[in-house]
């Protein structure tokens, strides 16, 4: 259902709290379903258990390709643009897209992958990855896509965790000027692994590597001896799509499941809306495809919605910081949709590099990943925007599917800073230290859901209690986000950042525990304590306290040892910006370390620390505040 005013979307909010399950059955009847469903929702968030259009078969490949190829066969699905700007883009139709698809779901149903089997994906941001995560969708497969920055140890938690048969990866990646050795990474990830079977490999860098005799094949050759005629595999709404794995507050990353038919049904009914994108306009979302926003709003909500998407293989910064507005202006671009740190990150390089470009083309913007900043919210919307643009701020997370609270572009009146109102269906709370809700407007706490929306999280995978706990278990019968929130007096919202502990850095969210494991993997050191801190470019940067065997004789080399050891097991993102050696953590009584204490020190805001006097050391807080960075 397509909302197009203010008062539109104020009747649809309020049929979407009145009658939830009318409207998002109305909503759901525009999509092909092979057979209909037989309940529209059944849900206890007590026990973190929600079902939308349960009976229902379909496939989201259906919906995604089958239904546009007679009247858009023939429209781009896809423009990919490389990483170098002297190499050629590439333009796929919505029927050739189709047929990619297709033959790739009959390899990987040639080496017996199967409904309910897990497949890994580890690629660069290149059309056979968007055609990988379709294919396994095709034939009732759940992928798992791992982001291309990844260590081979994160890869193999994530590969044994979903007990993945199969691999399709990559000779190697372009990234910048670097060329990242994908397969190689995949093979040390592999040595751990027991129940991979294949592992399929696309050329890419022409890098040389190892390939291993009856289990590695290669994607070139292996499309060229199956048919291109595939048929969708009949899909339940409950069944599992997909797997994406996310930094919780304990270390080890936990696998968010989504089903086949909310998620589809949320994913892109917030497309259409937010962006209010309109047949034939040239959408860019410059997020990968390893996230969550790659997966709502690259693959599945855009391709449902007939969009032409453009995929972007490279960065914002090579060969120039011009990069993104070359690109809006070769394809003529009419919605971009990207992230603060970007945003914040092109700023730093001063106008020259978007003046001699034409954005004419622009009419909407889009940011993601974490509140934006005044600053960048107004360079982006005066800018890029040209003051024209809508800038639709968006708030939502991996567990949520989809956007949740955002303006629809054009529509809904602006606020710098604020993703202002929820979506149809969205039921916000805020609540308080005592878990008590806070009425009216001009309040702060923590935000919560108190209703459940089409794309919400159905599991953690293999481990459901986990997900109760999380999620579903701070405030009961609520879904809590983990999200701090204000809502001011005119009823806006706005995300003031993660009250639990999870670093967003670059609008990747790390886990504090996930670092500190690492770090302490790493040859004498004791113990650590990993905290947030602001950061110009990525919001927030990591900041660690490292207690060692012995006084390091280079600390700077010390530093960067342990740099070297966070990236090979997490990745290159993970990496603490700061490093400070300190000979104890503030720690009460009981053994916990006082994080809030630790956060004021780094943020440089040591004049009223709190209180102290639970602290097994107090002195201790003197030490580091002198040794601060």
């Amino acid at each position: 259902m397509r909302i197009r005013t203010f008062e539109e979307y104020q009747t649809a909010y309020k049929q979407s709290v009145d009658d939830p399950e009318g409207y998002w059955a109305e909503v759901a009847q525009q999509f092909q379903w092979k057979k209909p469903w037989k309940r529209v929702l059944s849900w206890d968030f007590n026990e973190g258990r929600t079902k939308w259009f349960e009976g229902g078969v379909l496939n989201v490949t259906e919906n995604a390709l089958d239904r546009h190829l007679e009247v858009r066969g023939d429209q781009a699905a896809i423009i990919w643009e490389p990483n170098d700007p002297e190499d050629s883009s590439v333009t796929i139709t919505y029927r050739v897209l189709h047929e990619r698809v297709c033959r790739f779901a009959n390899v990987l149903k040639k080496y017996g992958v199967k409904k309910g089997d897990r497949v890994c994906i580890y690629l660069p941001m290149v059309p056979e990855l968007t055609v990988a995560v379709l294919a396994c969708a095709r034939i009732g497969a759940i992928h798992s896509v791992v982001f291309g920055g990844f260590s081979a140890k994160s890869i193999a938690d994530r590969i044994n965790d979903a007990a993945c048969t199969l691999v399709i990866t990559s000779d190697g990646a372009y990234r910048g000027s670097k060329v990242i050795p994908m397969k190689d990474t995949v093979d040390a990830a592999l040595v751990t692994c027991d129940t991979v079977q294949k592992v399929i490999v696309m050329t890419r860098t022409r890098t040389p590597v190892s390939m291993l005799k009856g289990r590695d094949l290669w994607w070139e050759e292996e499309v060229k001896h199956v048919d291109s005629i595939c048929p969708a595999e009949p899909m339940d709404a409950e069944d599992e799509l997909f797997i994406l794995y996310t930094s919780g507050s304990t270390g080890k990353p936990k696998g968010v499941v989504h089903t086949c038919g909310g998620y589809m049904v949320y994913a892109t009914y917030t497309f259409t809306n937010v962006f209010q994108y309109e047949p034939g306009e040239v959408y860019f979302c410059t997020a990968d495809i390893g996230w969550i926003t790659g997966h709502s709003y690259i693959v599945y909500g855009p391709l449902c919605s007939g969009a032409t998407c453009v995929i972007f293989e490279g960065v914002p910064t090579y060969p120039d910081a011009s990069r993104f507005w070359q690109i809006v202006e070769k394809h003529k671009v009419n919605i971009l949709y990207t992230a603060p740190t970007a945003i914040r990150s092109l700023m730093s390089f001063g106008l020259d590099y978007v003046k001699n470009h034409d954005l004419s083309s622009l009419t909407k913007l889009g940011s993601v990943g974490e509140p934006i900043n005044e600053e960048a919210w107004q360079w982006f919307k005066h800018h890029i925007g040209a003051d024209h643009c809508p800038l639709a701020d968006t708030w939502w997370q991996t567990e949520t599917g989809g956007i949740m609270i955002a303006p629809l572009a054009g529509i809904t009146p602006e606020k710098a800073t604020f993703a202002t109102l929820p979506l149809p269906g969205v039921q916000l709370a805020l609540m308080d230290e005592n878990g008590q809700e806070l009425e009216g407007n001009g309040v702060s706490g923590n935000l919560c859901v108190k209703f459940p929306w089409p794309g919400i999280v159905r599991t953690t995978y293999g481990d459901h209690e986990r997900c109760k706990q999380t999620y579903f278990s701070a405030y009961p019968g609520k879904y809590f986000t983990g999200d701090g929130c204000l809502r001011d007096e005119s009823g806006y919202y706005r995300i003031t950042g993660r009250v639990d502990d999870v670093l967003n850095v670059s609008g990747h969210r790390i886990g504090t525990a996930e670092v500190e494991n690492a770090i302490n993997m790493h040859l004498g050191v004791v113990e650590s304590a990993v905290v947030g801190y602001a950061h110009d470019i990525k919001g927030q940067g990591i900041y660690a306290y490292v207690i060692a065997e012995h006084e390091p004789d280079d600390a700077e080399m010390f530093r960067k040892d342990i740099a070297a050891t966070v990236s090979r097991i997490i990745g290159p993102i993970a990496k603490p910006d700061k490093v400070q050696f300190v000979t104890g953590l503030p720690k009460t009584r009981s053994g916990k370390i006082m994080r809030r204490i630790l956060r004021k020190i780094s943020e440089g805001d040591t004049g009223n620390l709190g209180d102290t006097s639970t602290l097994l050391d107090p002195n201790v807080i003197e030490e580091i505040r002198k040794g601060a960075l």
